[in-house]
């Protein structure tokens, strides 16, 4: 095995860094481009209310089970290696999604398709961080790592209309076939192999009881209006996520090397990071799975149609995202996040006059606010998990933050998709557009949460507790970091090996 000792020349590395970038854009995209076609899906497939909830979040829970299972698996058996496999595993996850003949059929192929997903984001980041040796090209890289998400999330819409109108709902799977294998390849014949040489150890008992708590706990919340919600099934599904919420806390304090230590939640940065994390990206699922259903089952506007009306979200997204990024660098966190609250809420409160026939002008100022919010917000989330960590733990405190994303948005699909489709009476063209108020005024909720904890962890008092969890784990200290221009560098600049 032969270990990168030295960068490679310019040009390599800039392939190397196209490479990664182009693993990020499918896995980024199919976070968002599958919405626009579950209407189709639905019809095609028959597919229930709950249903359609567990095509987006049977991707997103599986993400974010294993993104850290998967870093420490790479480092210990080769990053190259891992990344490969996680490639040709996506590919092959997004071609039985193009051939499912059943809605079981795809909701297990989306699970396959997020565990190579989740071999390749944490990766990526590893071998970037590792082939950028110079702190400012690092720095470069990792900002043009960090725009691809928000150009992948806010395409992935319009991309997805075009895409379900011209070739059917199976084409947003079978366009990561030919994408996905050129990446292999690619990485093949010019990514060089790399492994730590103190690779952290593995934690199968922790890994298990946070599969277990994800998975469970969701399924009580999609199921239970179809079961009801003091069926054994649901009460089962319930007593066992929250068994597994007891347990993992204290295993996590037992095990020498936790998936996740509990000393970074004494940090007020690193918490106040991780449930902003989690809070806008359920407004983000929710508000997907809300407008894709709106748009298309109650104004019948074609998925192309449905794709173009969320232009003025993509642009937003497109036009903040590196904005944020440059006012965490110069001012600190506390202007975007606060941005990004007002935003988010804001988008909310014009929803929940949303009628079946609500005036244009509604629908695109709402769409507006809410790419300016979540524009926002991306890139202090990294920042704040990792301001003040050691360096030995700043990847690790980052990945949890990038699996709080992904809990997010399962939850924002799974809790305001299932209390909206609940509240659905009479036609679907009146039921649900008032229904949805109640989804809208959750998206309020989230949005005033990451306002909130945008003031509470950019406090003095909050950079204080996070030097004292840095003090903690040892003198090795992060000097200062560069941001992450939209908040989705899975991993900070590690000790490069």
């Amino acid at each position: 095995m032969v270990e990168l000792t030295a960068p490679p020349g310019r040009r390599r590395r800039q392939l190397i860094l196209g490479i990664c970038c182009l693993s990020l854009f499918i896995v980024g995209l199919d976070n968002t481009v599958v919405n626009i076609a579950l209407p189709a899906i639905q019809k095609d497939l028959d597919a229930p209310a709950s249903g359609l909830q567990w095509i987006i979040d049977a991707y997103t829970l599986v993400l974010a089970a294993l993104l850290m299972l998967f870093g420490s698996v790479a480092d210990r058996f080769g990053r190259r290696r891992v990344f490969q496999t996680g490639l040709l595993l996506f590919v092959l996850g997004s071609l039985f999604c193009s051939l499912a003949p059943s809605l079981e059929w795809l909701i297990a192929a989306r699970a396959l398709q997020a565990v190579g997903g989740a071999m390749l984001n944490p990766v990526a980041m590893s071998i970037i961080t590792n082939t950028f040796t110079d702190p400012r090209e690092r720095a470069r890289a990792i900002g043009i790592w960090g725009g691809v998400v928000g150009i992948s999330m806010a395409l992935g819409p319009l991309l997805g209309g075009f895409l379900v109108a011209g070739a059917g709902w199976p084409s947003v799977f079978l366009i990561n076939v030919p994408v996905g294998l050129v990446a292999c390849l690619l990485t093949a014949r010019y990514v060089p192999e790399s492994r730590s040489p103190k690779p952290r150890r593995l934690d199968p008992v922790g890994q298990l009881l946070m599969i277990v708590l994800l998975g469970s706990g969701t399924a009580a919340i999609i199921e239970g209006p179809e079961h009801g919600w003091t069926s054994p099934l649901i009460l089962t599904l319930a007593a066992v996520a929250l068994a597994a919420l007891a347990a993992f806390p204290l295993w996590e304090r037992w095990v020498p090397e936790p998936l996740i230590d509990l000393r970074f939640f004494h940090s007020v940065p690193f918490t106040g990071a991780t449930v902003t994390a989690v809070c806008a990206f359920a407004a983000l699922g929710g508000f997907l799975f809300l407008n894709t259903l709106y748009l298309q089952d109650v104004r019948h506007y074609s998925p192309v149609e449905a794709g173009l009306w969320t232009l003025p979200m993509a642009g937003m997204m497109l036009v903040c995202a590196p904005l944020s990024g440059r006012i965490v660098g110069s001012r600190g966190p506390r202007g975007p996040l606060v941005a990004a609250g007002l935003g988010l809420a804001a988008s909310g409160l014009l929803l929940t006059r949303l009628t079946a026939d609500a005036p244009a002008a509604l629908l695109l100022a709402a769409y507006a606010l809410f790419g300016f919010g979540f524009g926002m917000v991306n890139a202090p989330i990294t920042n704040t998990a990792v301001s003040g960590m050691p360096r030995a733990q700043a990847g690790v405190a980052a990945a949890v933050a990038s699996t709080s994303r992904q809990v997010g948005q399962s939850l924002g699909v799974a809790v305001i998709g299932t209390v909206v489709t609940s509240a659905v009476v009479g036609p679907v063209a009146t039921g649900f557009a008032a229904a949805s108020h109640a989804g809208w005024w959750i998206v309020i909720g989230l949005g005033l949460a990451v306002l909130l904890l945008g003031l509470v962890t950019t406090t003095a008092w909050a950079a204080r507790t996070a030097a004292e969890v840095a003090a903690g784990f040892g003198p090795d200290r992060l000097p200062g970091r560069t941001p992450d221009p939209a908040g989705v560098g899975d991993a900070p600049p590690e000790r490069l090996r």
